[in-house]
């Protein structure tokens, strides 16, 4: 049976390992592991992202913590009354989620942030675990369209039945399933995703929920 979480020290994919390695012996005070889901284990919300950033996730021990992605997304929770408004992006900064949970496709860091596929298969028994722990999990968000297809396939579906679009919603394996561009520097940069983009996913997120 298949953990909910990744050991800190997996090393199911050797090229993922071996770049950990890299990186923890110019920074061997980073966390340099696989990084486990945060937030409410009794979560009703499921936020999916790519992978840790090498100096986000993969330094702090926290998904989306210590990089530009994190702040968007967790101060976007707070703004909709998912997360308490004190994030200071490092672990110990006392944040918590209010019935979310924030996780990865992929739970350790791949080089220039690119998991191929075959780590994206190993790493999805760890998200089907993950999901499943989740006994009152109703809905599911996205970012990107990794996220998107590898979420998809850990509900059973077909990629091809369930497009990936920014806000788009899907109704899969008893859930509903929501997509956003992901919250990344890049994304935002580029104006592939704007703060109001990003936003208007989560407001209809709970306007489905009041309705």
């Amino acid at each position: 049976m298949t953990p909910v979480e990744a050991p800190r020290d997996c090393r199911l994919c050797p090229r993922l390992a071996a770049y950990r390695d890299d990186v923890a012996v110019e920074h061997p005070d980073w966390f340099n592991g696989a990084v486990a889901s945060f937030g409410d284990p009794d979560a009703s919300f499921l936020i999916v992202g790519l992978a840790p950033g090498v100096t986000g996730a993969n330094r702090t021990g926290r998904p989306f913590t210590g990089d530009f992605a994190g702040g968007l997304l967790y101060e976007t929770l707070a703004k909709f009354g998912w997360a308490t408004d004190n994030f200071d992006a490092r672990p110990d900064d006392g944040l918590v989620l209010k019935d979310a949970m924030v996780t990865n496709a992929v739970r350790c860091v791949p080089p220039q942030n690119k998991p191929v596929g075959a780590e994206i298969n190993q790493c999805r028994d760890f998200l089907v675990a993950r999901m499943a722990g989740l006994p009152q999990l109703k809905r599911v968000l996205c970012l990107g369209k990794i996220a998107h297809d590898s979420t998809v396939r850990a509900l059973g579906g077909r990629v091809a039945a369930y497009k990936f679009a920014h806000a788009a919603k899907h109704d899969i394996g008893g859930l509903t399933l929501w997509d956003s561009y992901h919250c990344s520097r890049y994304n935002t940069n580029t104006g592939r995703l704007t703060v109001p983009m990003f936003e208007d996913v989560f407001a209809a997120i709970n306007a489905d929920i009041r309705r």
